[in-house]
């Protein structure tokens, strides 16, 4: 009976040792832009291995935001400083129109120009709001102190 209870004990240990691996993978993954498309203050950043938790694509976000302005030119705030930017994931890559709810980019030629619309999170900058975030339909406010708020829901 004690053997059974090694063998047990080991299989678990063995499988929460995966798991925790597995985790740590997912988090550490670096985030890989595809590529950026920009219509007005409106811009689409194609992503993948984007960090999962709200957290994790607010802090990559802060830590990456000055290399997305240099590389990319994002955000692109109009006159009055408004701008949206939102990271999609680029999944199984560029598709044709074909199918109902795709985002379609105009800066691309036909027939290759969509993706799915697989929103992981936006940011937005807003006079009344200012500097705010989407993720999993929640939303995230930084404060005058630089605090990071989460908003409540409507």
């Amino acid at each position: 009976m004690e053997a059974n209870m090694k063998k047990i004990l080991l299989i678990i240990f063995t499988t929460v040792a995966a798991l925790i691996s597995y985790l740590v993978w997912l988090t550490c993954r670096p985030v890989e832009i595809i590529a950026v498309h920009k219509k007005d203050n409106y811009s689409s950043v194609l992503v993948n291995d984007f960090p999962f938790t709200d957290k994790g694509r607010i802090n990559w976000w802060q830590k990456n935001k000055q290399m997305l302005k240099n590389s990319y030119g994002v955000p692109r705030p109009d006159t009055d400083g408004f701008f949206t930017v939102i990271f999609w994931d680029f999944g199984d890559g560029y598709k044709e129109e074909g199918k109902y709810d795709r985002l379609c980019f105009d800066d691309m030629n036909p027939p290759a120009n969509c993706i799915e619309k697989n929103k992981v999170f936006t940011v937005n900058y807003g006079r009344n709001m200012g500097l705010y975030f989407t993720t999993n339909n929640k939303r995230y406010l930084i404060n005058q102190d630089g605090n990071i708020i989460k908003m409540k829901d409507d």
